[in-house]
């Protein structure tokens, strides 16, 4: 073997060396703290430690109503004077009601003013002056921290907008306005409150129930291992069971959603329609409707209709399929490490994704504090334009626009390093889906490697190498590093533009122009199918390299050729294969999430008093079956990369072999059986 892909090796290796060097240069420039804790009109971070601000973690909006929506509240962009504070207000308060009676209510007016900035205590100062500097608030409203901002407390009652049980409020100004001005102004924020709610229920629910989804998780694991291990033995039973026992899931399925739609018949409530109740954070409330039911046994006959009709059609390729699983499982039998090697690709894919995520926080928060003139007059010229806190109160502004502040805007910069944080942001994407591929390549090509070893042994297991694992482990990276960085640059390349075309997709969603969308979506459904076929070549080529160490761009176009002669076996096997390993996940994870539904709805007698106090059973239930199907994911993905060399390097065996003893088959006499081909006898010499 030699060196494959040096120049995309050598460009690899610069670009990881750039990549750390980015990620430097971002962490001494950003700042996680402007995304942890919310800054003030002074550019001070609210609760942060040994500051003036440290028992104040919460942010005070003087004037709510000035502000438009939730986004901008969050992008601290409201034009109203924003102030670190210690607890949100719990009571309706106007400036003038409380300066008014200061004298003989002084604790209202002690209450009153930690709203206001700091150090000002001055309650003998004319209200019209007061609101001009904002030295206070005109009102304070009832309000609780949400995404540690103050927000006000909204709260329905019989169906009528309510804050604090009032619809109407002082504003400070001497109007009265209504409490829906308040939701205006903070349009969505109930929503935004209720999802709050539900999330923090769920959170409770995974620290009550963590243990014993981890338990279910290592039942799928144990499941995983042990039919991966049976295959050796009982391929054919095995994935007979797999099936059946899908199909005898799905119809358990369907009997309970018919018992239950037939139980709440004659029930109040129960025949209306989801439409007529709406949107409901309690999904309990969902399933106390027949109509629910019978859509869930309507999608369920249909699975069930299209699982028959295809095991019907393709039986017979369905055996044949069994039998090289049965060559696959034996050559795992004998590689028994390969199944554990997707925690290496797990590991390396995870290590990826949090350099990714740390080094994306750092550019986000690299930005200086930007100051820009804050002004109460519409008119004044300077508004919103960037200042100076330090040297505002020399200038003119303050003169020709009375009131007028500088207070802090964003985090942002006119250096050359900040114009360029979003080239930057772009280039850690790149490079991020560049090594995700990479780490999967590396994976492919070790497993295809180990497997080609056990394939190309004349006498198995005697002429398998020692440690093939990890043999072709250091093959990979020591001879072809280039050309799985090679096949992994060209993926990256498509899923970026993907990712952009997305987001175009996602700013344009409402714009009316109907070839832009029609454009859109044509690119967005060419380039999946360019990335789906993308990864088929490269599989193949990277097996292909595993095999014979070639370049990439050679083995992707032998691979590509040979399956090409071999279009019908592909079809058969191949997918008829990946077919059956999808059900073998679908029964893992569906036998695990029975299970699982059965212990957390309190129907194993044994265990009912184990089971916690959940708000959402769901919520581990679901978890347990997702986690079950992404273990059994694991496990089996190692089982089609060795289904699929083995058909490789069978195909690759029929053309430059004949059986004679000059140039004798590899392949097993079971694999013989499988795809009809006979021994041909030993050439007389």
């Amino acid at each position: 073997r030699r060196c494959t892909d040096i120049i995309c090796c050598v460009i690899f290796i610069v670009v990881i060396l750039g990549y750390i060097a980015l990620g430097v240069v971002a962490w001494v420039h950003g700042d996680p703290r402007k995304v942890i804790y919310p800054t003030d009109s002074y550019g001070q971070f609210c609760g942060q430690k040994n500051t003036l601000n440290k028992n104040k973690t919460i942010l005070f909006y003087f004037n709510i109503l000035k502000c438009a929506s939730p986004v901008v509240l969050i992008n601290l962009q409201c034009p109203t004077t924003q102030l670190c504070v210690s607890k949100c207000p719990d009571r309706f308060a106007t400036y003038i009601d409380v300066q008014a009676s200061y004298r003989y209510r002084p604790d209202q007016w002690n209450y009153f003013r930690q709203f206001c900035k700091p150090g000002f205590n001055n309650p003998r100062k004319s209200v019209a002056q007061v609101l001009r500097d904002e030295d206070c608030p005109s009102m304070i409203i009832p309000s609780r921290p949400f995404l540690k901002r103050c927000f006000p407390d909204f709260s329905t009652k019989n169906g009528v907008l309510t804050v604090a049980n009032q619809t109407t409020f002082k504003d400070g100004r001497g109007k009265t306005r209504n409490v829906t001005d308040l939701r205006e102004a903070a349009n969505g924020i109930n929503n935004v409150l209720d999802a709050r709610s539900v999330g923090m229920k769920i959170f409770e629910d995974y620290a009550i129930s963590w243990y014993w989804i981890l338990i279910g998780l290592f039942i799928a694991m144990m499941l995983s291992l042990l039919f991966l291990v049976l295959l050796r033995f009982t391929a054919g039973v095995l994935f007979w069971i797999f099936i059946f026992g899908v199909i005898g899931i799905i119809g358990y399925g369907i009997w309970h959603c018919y018992w239950e739609y037939d139980h709440l018949k004659g029930i109040p409530g129960s025949d209306l329609t989801v439409y007529d109740i709406g949107f409901q954070t309690d999904f309990k409330v969902y399933l106390q409707l027949r109509q629910t039911w019978l859509a869930f046994m309507i999608i369920l006959c249909g699975v069930e209709v299209i699982i028959i009709l295809m095991l019907i059609f393709l039986r017979n390729r369905i055996r044949i399929a069994i039998a090289l699983l049965k060559e696959g499982s034996r050559a795992i039998g004998y590689i028994m490490s390969t199944l554990f090697y997707p925690i290496v690709t797990f590991l390396l894919i995870a290590i990826c994704i949090s350099y990714w995520a740390v080094t994306a926080v750092f550019l986000a928060t690299s930005g200086e504090p930007v100051y820009k003139v804050m002004a109460n007059q519409t008119l004044c010229k300077y508004a919103n334009l960037t200042c100076d806190p330090e040297t505002f109160n020399t200038t003119n502004v303050t003169k020709l626009c009375p009131g007028a502040q500088c207070t802090f805007a964003f985090y942002g910069g006119e250096s050359l390093y900040h114009k360029y944080i979003f080239i930057f942001q772009l280039a850690n994407a790149f490079v991020f889906l560049w090594l995700v591929n990479f780490a999967i390549a590396l994976g492919q090509c070790t497993l295809a490697g180990a497997f080609a070893s056990y394939y190309w042994a004349y006498r198995k297991p005697a002429d398998i190498p020692l440690w093939p694992l990890f043999s072709s482990f250091g093959r990979a990276i020591r001879y072809h590093t280039g050309s799985l960085a090679f096949g992994a640059l060209i993926l990256a390349i498509v899923q970026l533009i993907r990712v952009i075309l997305e987001y175009l997709d996602h700013k344009l969603k409402g714009t009316q122009n109907s070839f832009t969308r029609f454009l859109l979506c044509c690119l967005k459904c060419c380039f999946w199918c360019l990335e789906k076929f993308l990864k088929f070549i490269n599989r193949n080529a990277y097996i292909m390299i595993a095999i014979y160490g070639k370049n990439f761009c050679t083995s992707a176009k032998e691979a590509f050729f040979l399956l090409m002669r071999n279009v019908v076996r592909v079809a058969v096997l191949d997918k008829v294969t990946d077919f059956l390993l999808f059900l073998g996940k679908i029964l893992v994870a569906g036998g695990v999430g029975v299970l699982a539904f059965f212990f957390f709805t309190r129907r194993i007698p044994v265990f009912a008093q184990e089971v916690p106090m959940l708000n959402y059973y769901w919520v581990p239930l679901l978890t347990v079956i997702i986690g079950s199907y992404l273990v059994a994911h694991g496990f089996f993905s190692v089982y089609a990369m060795c289904v699929d060399t083995l058909f490789l390097c069978f195909c690759e065996d029929l053309e430059r072999n004949d059986g004679s003893t000059a140039k004798p088959y590899f392949m097993s006499a079971s694999l013989h059986r499988i795809l009809g081909k006979k021994k041909l006898s030993p050439k007389k010499t």
